[in-house]
This record gives structure tokens, sequence and C-alpha cells, in this order.
């Protein structure tokens, strides 16, 4: 027998002993992390901060929905565990063609639905066109499938020649295109029904899998499977005996027999959960690190694990440009510029961080030098007697001898600063920020919301300034949302947006400064000479810097602790579509 067929014989073998029959499974293999083949069986208990307000990642943005849909879902391409590149997912391959406007899936044959249906072409059209470019879709990425080329906005084309095909043809080119492939894919057979195609209206595709759905009806492709969910206790999972990766030796993953997610609210609660071994892993904050790294070195049943943080976002402080009461002063870049100079960020990093973080300067990730412009530089440094002259300058004094300032109009400074109470480091954090802002006659009366309704929150406009965390990823493009004005997660200043979902921006709302930027991430999308991305992000990085739209803060480093029973455990990037290390961890 030849070599060549005895090897492939031996592995169809091996995968049918390992539970995963199919003819492309994918071999995970991570030893640069000091991955060991697990075994399979047992149960992970994990947190989540809130029960998700839907099942469907597409209707609603909300980080505990895509926590459950990174070990329930797939996407097209997804992140190397070890170095972040991107490699095949549900794609097997790809080809893109010499101008980079043709990109050719041929999608991984053999994988199949939880329900046992075939995973097709179909699926992913029906991902794409009806879900993730409806411009209704509450968490959909329309403006992404739309390239403004010679002045006209022309889309992304799908087709799908057979059924283990997929050609997305672009209007032009764009160097982060593969990147941004990273969409959970969806069942068509099972939400056709809640779309355009399937004769609904494009907004009801919001409605699809409402937290009252059985769970028979929520099928994906990846790891795990729904079993349970009790509001406001517990969502459960089974895993998934035909799922299409393995392990080095070819054990079909996830080794886990199931996943069971505790709903705990609040940081304390969650520690205090963890620590009585109710939780598995905990992300842990700064301040919380000491007690938890003198635990494990007195002899706890866990460790501490710290890694940079490439994913996760700074918090920064953010004022309504459109806020009824003091839109002239928010929206005016000497104010901002002002209130810099009140936020004392190594205080921050310090006492409420522990030293366990750095200050940021931009919105793009310091550990991925690729884009990342250095602006600290460009940043004005606390200090609160200059703060106090930059707001008398602006003809904002205590008028009335009474501490606090008054703007022009005659109206106190007094706003509502929004913040996570969930968190004890955004409740740290916002009480430091409030009595600093006091000193220099500025009153912020603290207004906390639960975590899972922040960002909504922000998005809603209901807000004078908040506290939120926003932002990084290793390629700018990602965050376009975000940060170019006109965005659909470009909160703070909401009048820029389209008049029409999935029309083109409010332009006559734009600072010029704000329509330099827009420009910038138009022309981002579509280069392709890697030299002219980096200049062009990086003088955004200076004018976000200089013209202050948002006051970054700091860049928490990545800590979290493990239960001693847990092998195999990657610190958990955030929930990150295409990132996912859950299927790896086994009991030990």
């Amino acid at each position: 027998m030849p070599r060549k067929t005895f090897t492939t014989l031996l592995l169809a073998l091996t995968l049918v002993a390992g539970g995963a029959a199919f003819a492309q499974p994918k071999v995970v293999d991570y030893p640069g992390l000091g991955m060991t083949p697990g075994n399979v069986g047992g149960t992970i208990t994990l947190g989540l901060a809130d029960s998700p307000p839907t099942f469907l990642y597409y209707a609603q943005i909300d980080n505990n929905t895509q926590t459950l849909t990174g070990v329930v879902f797939d996407s097209l391409v997804e992140f190397n565990l070890e170095t972040y590149a991107i490699e095949p997912g549900l794609a097997a391959s790809w080809d893109v063609s010499p101008d980079g406007t043709v990109y050719t899936f041929h999608l991984r044959q053999g994988v199949t639905w939880h329900d046992g249906t075939p995973f097709t072409a179909a699926d992913v059209i029906f991902t794409y066109t009806q879900i993730i470019a409806n411009p209704e879709a509450r968490a959909g990425d329309a403006a992404a499938f739309v390239f403004t080329v010679d002045g006209e906005q022309r889309p992304v084309t799908f087709d799908a020649p057979d059924d283990a095909t997929v050609v997305m043809t672009l209007p032009a080119p764009a160097a982060a295109f593969l990147l941004q492939q990273r969409f959970p894919i969806m069942p068509k057979h099972k939400l056709v029904k809640f779309s355009v195609e399937g004769g609904a209206a494009q907004a009801d595709i919001n409605n699809g899998w409402a937290t009252d759905t059985p769970l028979s009806e929520i099928v994906g492709t990846g790891p795990f499977m729904y079993d349970t969910y009790v509001a406001g206790q517990k969502v459960g999972l089974v895993r998934n005996p035909n799922y299409w990766k393995v392990d080095a030796a070819g054990t079909s993953l996830p080794y886990a027999e199931r996943l069971d997610y505790l709903v705990v609210r609040g940081n304390e609660a969650q520690a205090a959960q963890f620590l009585a071994g109710n939780l598995a892993t905990l992300n842990i904050s700064g301040a919380q690190f000491p007690d938890f790294k003198s635990r494990e070195v007195a002899g706890a049943d866990f460790r501490v694990v710290t890694s940079p943080a490439l994913f996760g976002s700074p918090p920064h402080i953010a004022f309504n440009f459109d806020d009824s009461q003091f839109a002239a002063e928010f929206s005016n870049v000497a104010f901002r510029r002002a209130m810099e100079q009140a936020v004392d960020r190594q205080r921050i990093i310090d006492d409420v961080y522990n030293g366990l973080a750095e200050i940021p300067g931009t919105p793009t990730a310091p550990a991925d030098g690729t884009f990342y412009e250095d602006t600290k530089s460009l940043m004005l440094p606390f200090d609160l007697t200059a703060a106090a002259a930059a707001l008398d300058a602006l003809g904002i004094k205590d008028t009335n001898n009474n501490g606090v300032r008054n703007v022009p109009s005659g109206a106190e400074l007094e706003f509502s600063l929004t913040y996570n109470s969930d968190s004890s480091t955004f409740t740290d954090m916002a009480t430091i920020l409030q009595n600093d802002f006091a000193k220099i006659g500025v009153k912020a009366n603290l207004v906390g919301v639960q975590g899972s309704a922040l960002l909504s929150t922000g998005l809603a406009g209901d807000y004078q300034a908040i506290i939120i965390a926003l932002g990084n990823q290793p390629d700018p493009e990602l965050r376009k949302p975000i940060w170019q004005p006109g965005g659909s997660l470009y909160y703070w200043h909401r009048s820029t947006q389209p008049a029409v979902p999935g029309g083109p921006a409010n332009f006559a709302a734009m600072a010029d400064w704000e329509k330099r930027i827009y420009d910038i991430f138009d022309q981002g999308t579509t280069l392709v000479d890697r030299d002219a991305r980096i200049a062009l992000y990086k003088e955004w990085q200076r004018i976000n810097a200089e013209m202050v739209p948002v006051i970054m803060i700091a860049k928490p480093a990545n800590i979290a602790a493990v239960h001693a029973s847990i092998g195999n455990y990657v610190y958990n990037l955030g929930v990150i579509p295409g990132y996912n290390p859950v299927p790896l961890y086994f009991v030990e």
C-alpha cells in the first residue's frame, strides 16, 4: 500500500475512533502554548455576567450572547491561538484573485449542523446576504460590505457555484477583508423564516431565536450544543460528538462533555463563586491580583495567569457631542483637552489596576506594533491647575461662587458620568474621576448601570459622559464601526449617523477633523499597499490624540485565575469571533 494512502486510512480510522468521521477534519495543536492531549469527559463550569437577551448573535450587541456564540457556532476563518494569524475554519482553504477583488472559499466537507443537516454554501450566502449585510440587523455589519468607489457606493456580491464553494466579489481590493471574515455562520434552514428571503421584513431578523425559542431550534456547527436555559441562572451545553476538530493525537474535540455557564452578576460575586469552587475560571482585575496571587502562593487550588492584552479594550471617557444641555462644550476640543488634564491616568493604573496596565495613547493595541502609533507625547498630562486655567479661558467659571463652574449659557457644569456598576474596577475609576473633576469645579454625578446595558446606553445616547471600553483589534479596519464618524458604534456623536440604515453618513454634522478621519478609514478599506495603510492609520491616531474624541485612560493586562483541575487553559483574549480556546480545556 502506498505510504500516502496508508497514512490517510490510518487518520480516518483514528478519527472514527475519536468520534469524528469527517473527510476534512482540522487538526488543532499549539505546542508553543504548552498544549497537551486532554481527557474526554467531565463538566466545566464558567461564569456569565448576565442572561443573554437573545440567542442570535446578530440580533443584539451583547457580550453574553457573544460568549455563548463562540462555543456553539463557527466562522469561515479563525485566529490561530498562538500566533493570531488567520487560518482555516469552516472554509478549508481559499483563493484570492491577483487583483485582490475575488475571494473563493472552499468549504470544509462533511460538516453538519447539530441537528444533522449538512452545512453548505447556502448557509454561508444566507448568513452574509440576509443577516450580516442586512442594515436592520442590530449587530450586523452592513457597512463592511459596501465600498465607496469613485464616489459611488458599491456592494460586495456573493455567489455559490456549488454547495462547497462561496465566491465573494469586491468592488475594490480590501487588505483586511480576510481578517474580517470571522463572522459566525448561521443555519439557513432554521432562520430563513425571519429573513427577507423567507418573506419577512428586514428588521424581523432581530426576532430570531428569542430566549423562549426551543433549544433544539438553535443549532450550530460548533463544539457544544444547547441543552439547558434557565433565565437569570444558567445556560447548559453538551458536547457535539460530531465536531470537525481533532487534537494532534486524533481525539475528537471538545474534551469536556458539557459546559455550564452560571449567571453571576458583579465582579465580587463572581470572585466568591470561584473561590468557593463553583467556577473553573475567573477574569480578575489588577486590584484583585494581590489577593489572588497571595492565595496561590499559599497553596490555593488555582493558578493566576497574565498575558499581554492584544485585544482587550482600554477604557475611555466619552462626552456626548449631541447632549441637549452641554453639546457646545462636549463637542469643543478645547473643553475635552481641558478635561483630559483632569484625568490622573497613572493613579488609576497604580491604584485601580495595581500597576498591571499601561497608558495606551491610542485606540490601537500597543501589543501589535504593525499599526500602533505611540501618541503619548500628544496626550496632555495630569495637571489640575492647567485644567482649571483651560476652563477659565473658555469662559467656564464659577460665577456663583458655589464650587461649581458655569458654562457661558449660565448653567452649572453638572453632568452625569455613567459607568459599569458591576465592575469594581470601573466603580473605583469613576470615583477617582469624580473627585478630581470636583477639584476643578466640575460636578460629575455617578450613574451606575449593569455592564450588559452599558453599550446599549451609549448607542442610545442616554448619557452625558460615560466610561466604557471599546476598540482594540490587530487591524484598525476591524474597529471601523467604532472610530469612523457615522459608524454604527461611533456613539459619542450619533448625529453623524446615516439618515437611513445603510445610507451615507451625515457629513453636515461632522467637524473637519472628523471628515478627515472618515476619509482615512474609507481609503484604508481599499488600499492594499501595506506601508500606505500603516501611514494612514498612524495619521488617524495622531488626529485622535490631538482632537480627543474620547479620553483614553489605560490599557490593562489580561489577568485570570484558573482552577488547578483545568488543563490546556489559554487566557481568553476577549469576546472575539474566531478566537475560542474553550474546546481545548479539559478536566484533569
